[in-house]
């Protein structure tokens, strides 16, 4: 039977809400806890963009030395040669790429300028495809950008065209958030039959169906015989209304009424570290998590109706779906409220000891323990806020790929 794979766009698409961003050392942290959460690949970033050069090369170090993998790691281009070119010339390691390019009528005439015909995006998709492979990429993903405002047939084509010259998935972007749950589901089982390739689902929010579009879009993969990969950002992030929430794709697939029979979520998908990881993107990204955020928001298991509040505490089934501790809910969390030592760019060896203690981190001479404190000092002008605790571990255990993760070189 096929199976479903999520890919997350967080460190892409994520990054893009307007007027928020996040450090590259907090985007390596994403992609942490992407892997140990058990996702299949993290679309980490734009090989062709200068200043995103050095965090993609030292991540891709990380892959190499074990610390981050299995998850693959994927580049996020245009379907333009000179592209291709580029991100090979920046980041020559990357062995994973999406490739994009638009695909629907109103595109290709009112971004295009009519430049474009649908032949020659089909032959520019095809001559990026190939330059791909020439270079030393391993998978490369076609991306029909407004596929939902795309014509269906024209859709088949252009991934038949894609699997012609070695695509190993076209995705399909639900650029606008346009699609709804019965459509996307009809559209993706027909390309999936005709094609006969994989397909990845991309929904944004805006009209509060990203979630649901996205499984139900896997679904209609699934029952077209192929392999499903869907697409998701922490907390939902993204542009305008964001993307589809990764948690809440997650949970659906495990316990909407249509899915939990079809075992649908992926093998290793480990749900404990979401709680942690939600929080950890809130942060990073100072966006607060709503109260009524899936599964994570304050009140995603509070009751305060007297018949909600005595069925839950009877037997939480009652009006709790799922529990909280499979989330990594429901340890108490404690907050310092004495004195209180942190570190910063303008930190001392004692208060910088003090913190590493407490993380139980040991250093083996005053000569290292001075290395990471200058690091840590950078890493705080780097993120312009107080640094976390996955973020203090992270300079510890890889200073070497830390400094190179905050080296940021302006031609």
């Amino acid at each position: 039977m096929p199976r479903v794979y999520i890919i997350d766009v967080t460190n892409r698409d994520g990054v893009q809400t307007s007027r928020i961003g996040l450090a590259k050392l907090e985007k390596t942290i994403v992609n942490v806890y992407l892997n140990e959460i058990g996702v299949y690949q993290s679309e980490f970033g734009f090989p062709f963009t200068q200043h995103e050069v050095n965090y993609l090369n030292a991540n891709l170090q990380l892959a190499e030395m074990g610390a981050l993998t299995p998850i693959k790691l994927e580049g996020w281009i245009r379907a333009i040669t000179k592209d291709v070119e580029l991100a090979y010339k920046l980041v020559p390691k990357i062995k994973h790429l999406n490739m994009s390019i638009s695909t629907s009528a109103i595109m290709l005439e009112a971004k295009f300028s009519g430049k474009f015909s649908p032949k020659q995006i089909i032959e520019n998709m095809q001559r990026a495809v190939k330059t791909g492979y020439e270079l030393g990429a391993e998978t490369i993903g076609v991306n029909a950008e407004d596929a939902s405002r795309t014509d269906l047939n024209f859709l088949v084509e252009f991934a038949q065209a894609a699997k012609e010259v070695g695509a190993k998935r076209v995705r399909y972007c639900d650029t606008l958030g346009a699609d709804d749950p019965a459509t996307i589901y009809e559209r993706l089982k027909t390309i999936a039959q005709k094609a006969k390739i994989p397909i990845e689902t991309h929904c944004h929010n805006d009209l509060g169906m990203a979630a649901a579009c996205s499984v139900m879009g896997a679904k209609g993969i699934v029952d077209g015989g192929q392999d499903a990969y869907i697409n998701t950002t922490v907390n939902g992030m993204g542009e305008r209304a964001g993307n589809a929430d990764l948690l809440s794709v997650l949970l659906a697939l495990k316990y909407a009424s249509g899915f939990k029979d079809l075992n649908l979520l992926p093998d290793n998908i480990k749900l404990n570290k979401i709680w942690q990881f939600a929080k950890y993107a809130s942060y990073a990204f100072g966006i607060p998590l709503p109260v009524n955020q899936v599964g994570v928001g304050s009140n995603a298991f509070a009751h305060e109706s007297g018949i909600h509040a005595d069925g839950a505490l009877k037997n939480r089934r009652n009006y709790e779906l799922y529990d909280y501790e499979e989330l990594g809910r429901g340890e108490p969390e404690l907050v310092e409220s004495g004195r209180m030592i942190t570190v910063g760019e303008y930190s001392g060896i004692k208060g910088f000891a003090n913190v590493y203690g407490k993380l139980e981190v040991e250093f083996k001479d005053d000569k290292e323990a001075a290395r990471i404190l200058e690091l840590v000092r950078y890493a705080n002008v780097h993120t312009q806020k107080p640094l976390t605790k996955e973020e203090l571990l992270f300079i510890a255990k890889y200073p070497e790929q830390a400094k190179l993760i905050m080296t940021v070189t302006p031609e």
